[in-house]
């Protein structure tokens, strides 16, 4: 599994394993029932702290996406389709919102962007 911590982020490290081990599941790099190592393997191997390991793993699993079974480890929970069409969609209104914001740091109006957006559906669908 090939994880990249960046310690110069302002995003927490457990945030980044988190964000990094959905997007293997989402892509199917990680399959249902494949193992993900140990929480200490894991923080032996990133050199980060193994609690910090452990929270993500049990954010992941609140979240649907791993199950754990203690004493045994931590598997990819069987694929939620429609736990991942949401993903998807909360990372597209996650983009469309940055590009909003910028839109109007810029001194665009609301008229302005949705002109914008409505131009550049039309030459989707051509």
């Amino acid at each position: 599994m090939k994880i990249i911590i960046n310690h110069s982020s302002m995003v927490p490290i457990y945030e980044q394993l988190i964000e990094q081990i959905k997007a293997m599941i989402l892509n199917e790099e990680l399959k249902a029932d494949d193992s993900l190592p140990s929480v200490r393997t894991l923080a032996k191997e990133l050199k980060i702290s193994a609690l910090t390991v452990k929270k993500a793993y049990d954010n992941l699993e609140e979240e649907g996406f791993t199950v754990t079974v203690h004493g045994k480890g931590t598997y990819v929970a069987a694929a939620n389709q429609e736990a991942k069409l949401e993903q998807q969609k909360r990372e597209i209104e996650s983009e469309l919102e940055s590009v909003i914001q910028k839109a109007r740091r810029l001194g665009m109006k609301n008229a302005e962007i949705e002109a914008l957006f409505s131009l550049i559906m039309e030459d989707e669908t051509c």
